[in-house]
């Protein structure tokens, strides 16, 4: 089993930035994929950024070219830097890690964007 622990949300005006950490129980560099997901009230649950044991991230369109995901294989956390946020960027973001088969999901941290 895998215990992932998100934190670093928060709120913050629109054009701030954020960082969130996805902190995981086990090695990372052993999680061929982890990946940030958000949920907006009312909304399905959306992919944000992936990023593979490689090192090869991918984002949702929605978010290219503000928020950068990245792995800390030192501390066995997972990052994502968020740039410019908008007020449509608010919701609970997830921690996703799929690991041997299975996903396992952190219980989520509350990102608000608002002037």
């Amino acid at each position: 089993q895998v215990q992932l622990v998100e934190s670093g949300g928060g709120s913050v005006q629109p054009g701030g930035s954020l960082r969130l950490s996805c902190a995981a129980s086990v090695s990372i560099f052993s999680i061929y994929l982890m990946a940030w997901y958000r949920q907006a009230p009312g909304k399905q649950r959306d992919l944000v950024a992936m990023i593979y044991s490689g090192g090869l991230a991918n984002y949702a369109d929605y978010v290219k070219g503000r928020f950068t995901v990245a792995r800390d294989n030192a501390s066995d956390t997972v990052l994502l830097q968020m740039n410019s946020l908008k007020p449509e960027d608010t919701a609970v973001y997830y921690c996703k890690a799929n690991y041997r088969g299975y996903a396992y999901w952190g219980q989520g941290t509350q990102v608000t964007v608002s002037s």
